[in-house]
């Protein structure tokens, strides 16, 4: 008998085993099935969005207001998860070992993703291999400010002050930070002699200034607009190519007279590595939505964030730019943390 029977013939040949062969093509179906209903519904449980840095910075403010637009979205609650430590690489290695199936991401930045693996020791991740990207958020502003105990009205005047107190101290939000990058250039471009003190985030740095425990400090614009605005803080100078349209009396500090300096940090969503393409797609399109929401967009200028958005491709071509050109800066000003 020829090999290539038809199948009317092998059931009457075979009737039990053509059923059999039946239920098993219809259960393949069904769990076929099921798996596209299982990605078509994500997400079926609320997604956990971590921050590496302390409650009150710059990435808290933005990932709050953003991940409740995209919740909207997403018909899910998007959790803040606020990882503070290592200059961001704390949070940023929960977001890596993460499982991939998009129920957790993280806010990674200029820092986290393209600074802190050529200035730390020992890093537990690799920003080029152990994300996905998902996409832009946008440009922060670094602000050089002072608390009201120093005298000091403007950049030139902090620079004479400085020359005289060699080794004064300045403060950031942390190690490795693109404040401390700010800090590093500032030092470099105007040859004087300064201390660098790291806090765990904004809010406390921001606390410490105003009391007068430090007297000098470059922080993101948004948790320090607030205490600039009632007077509290006193802001010098921006450290970005154009001025800060919340704050547009304040100059750049290249009009203040450090030719050439620009530090504008950046922002993005990233996702472990290995997270499905259709997941992806998902998150990049909630987050999307969220910075093409004119509410959102109004609150992030209001408080010094240049909302931007670009697709996962785009910000991934960023991240890789970014890793090379920062390496030569921090290898060329000695950049080192523990």
């Amino acid at each position: 008998m020829p090999l290539h029977l038809h199948l009317n013939s092998l059931q009457a040949l075979h009737p039990r085993r053509a059923l059999l062969g039946a239920a098993a093509v219809a259960v393949v179906s069904l769990f076929g099935s099921a798996s596209l209903v299982a990605q078509e519904a994500f997400p079926a449980r609320p997604i956990r969005f971590v921050v590496p840095y302390a409650a009150g910075g710059t990435t808290d403010l933005v990932a709050r207001t953003v991940g409740a637009r995209m919740a909207q979205t997403l018909g899910q609650p998007v959790i803040i998860d606020n990882r503070a430590g290592a200059g961001g690489n704390i949070g940023m290695d929960a977001v890596a070992k993460a499982a991939p199936d998009g129920y957790t991401v993280g806010m990674g930045a200029i820092s986290t993703n393209a600074l802190n693996p050529h200035i730390y020791k020992k890093m537990a991740f690799d920003p080029r291999k152990d994300f996905t990207a998902i996409g832009l958020l946008g440009n922060s502003t670094i602000v050089l400010e002072v608390g009201s105990a120093l005298p000091v009205k403007n950049v030139a005047e902090l620079l004479a002050h400085a020359r005289k107190n060699p080794g004064l101290a300045y403060a950031t939000a942390g190690t490795g930070t693109s404040m401390h990058l700010a800090g590093v250039l500032f030092a470099q471009l105007s040859k004087t002699d300064w201390v660098h003190v790291p806090y765990k985030g904004s809010a406390p740095l921001v606390t410490d200034l105003i009391g007068g425990q430090v007297p000098v400090a470059f922080d993101n614009l948004p948790a320090s607009l607030p205490h600039i605005q009632s007077g509290k803080l006193r802001a010098l100078a921006v450290a970005g190519a154009q001025r800060s349209p919340a704050l547009p009396d304040v100059p750049t500090l290249a009009e203040a007279g450090l030719n050439d300096y620009a530090v504008e940090p950046w922002f993005g969503v990233y996702g472990p590595a290995g997270l499905p393409a259709p997941v992806v797609q998902r998150l990049e399109q909630a987050l999307a939505q969220a910075l093409a929401d004119p509410a959102v967009k109004d609150k992030l200028v209001a408080a010094g964030f240049t909302p931007r958005s670009a697709s996962a491709a785009e910000l991934q071509a960023l991240s890789l730019r970014e890793y090379e050109r920062l390496g030569k800066v921090a290898r060329q000003a000695q950049m080192g943390a523990d």
